[in-house]
């Protein structure tokens, strides 16, 4: 095994905004040989989220930023190849922050998970049953606490976290309101992640759609993106409120800060809260969210939808591909077959 080359995707410069493909390099080396107590991991899955740009970042964000030469972080699902941890046998399925490369070296404290939901595909492990699920069920349940009859906007509806807010909120009996770009997305809101309502904020007459898609108000704002499509819901917030902040995927860039509106106002005389949120700060809802989640899905009551790009290859443009909304689902990176 230790003349097998890794192919590692590596930060080669530090990127101002989203992060392109010439800010990385696809380098091979051989592997080095596995110590004990650790585990080789060859990795299937490669994971792409909007939050990877705020990693590459020199501008402060919840986690130290990427080095420079270094392998690009992210979350990855793989087979363990070989162990030297009884704990982990060959053959296990795992997910951990491995990186973008073939395959990695750690120990059991690296891994996020063993995947015990085997009866689904792997993909989900880093999708709906991932990160994004988990964001999704914890930012509406624990901070939106949703009421059956209750107004949930939600923006960057599409995305693998928005899709999975919506049919939450539909699942608790609330009215949902999707906010995504283009036509299509749009259908795909109303059709597969059954919104009641969806407008596309990429129109001319986006606020005219959103209010009347809301005549009753928001009890519910869950926040993707900030920046005017946020700017636009705050003015229709009712009483009692609930503002949940995920994201900030409209702001390229937070040095100099944009300008805009300001919501203290609204807040203030509709006695609204806002409150943000990082899912890495609540491992203890990582359990419970997906026993729900694996639930739905099995019943047919949640659908996801995934976006898979073929080969390491793909990943230096894959984080700008989502910035430029090409990708309809989890934007995903398969690397080996299963």
């Amino acid at each position: 095994m230790n003349k097998v080359t890794n192919r590692q995707v590596r930060l080669r410069s530090r990127p101002t905004a989203i992060p392109q493909a010439e800010h990385f390099e696809i380098v091979a080396h051989p592997l080095p040989g596995i110590g004990p107590g650790q585990v080789l991991v060859r990795n299937v899955f490669l994971s792409v989220e909007p939050a990877m740009r705020g990693w590459v970042s020199a501008v402060g964000n919840y986690s130290e930023p990427v080095a420079l030469g270094a392998v690009m972080r992210s979350f990855a699902a793989g087979r363990v190849e070989q162990s030297r941890a009884p704990e982990l046998p060959v053959g296990t399925w795992v997910t951990g922050i491995f990186g973008w490369q073939d395959y990695c070296l750690v120990s059991p404290a690296d891994i996020t998970r063993q995947i015990a939901e085997r009866d689904l595909p792997l993909s989900t492990a880093l999708g709906i049953l991932g990160i994004n699920g988990v964001t999704a069920h914890y930012g509406l349940l624990e901070i939106g606490q949703p009421r059956a009859g209750e107004t949930v906007v939600v923006s960057t509806a599409a995305g693998s976290v928005g899709s999975c807010v919506g049919q939450i909120a539909g699942l608790k009996g609330c009215h949902t309101i999707g906010i995504t770009g283009g036509e299509t997305k749009r259908r795909l809101c109303r059709d597969r992640f059954g919104f009641d309502a969806a407008v596309d904020y990429k129109s001319v007459d986006f606020e005219t759609q959103l209010a009347q898609a809301c005549v009753g108000g928001v009890d519910i704002y869950y926040d993707n993106t900030a920046g005017p499509i946020s700017d636009a819901v705050m003015r229709h917030l009712n009483p009692g409120a609930r503002v949940i902040i995920c994201g900030t995927a409209s702001i390229a860039s937070w040095e100099p800060a944009p300008q805009g509106p300001r919501v203290e106002r609204q807040l203030l005389v509709k006695r609204a809260r806002m409150q943000g949120f990082v899912i890495f700060d609540h491992p203890e809802h990582d359990q419970p969210a997906r026993r729900d989640l694996a639930a739905w899905i099995r019943q047919g009551k949640m659908n996801y939808l995934e976006d898979i790009l073929e080969g390491i290859e793909q990943a230096p443009d894959a984080i700008a591909g989502l910035y430029r909304g090409e990708n309809l689902g989890k934007r995903l990176i398969r690397i080996a077959p299963l």
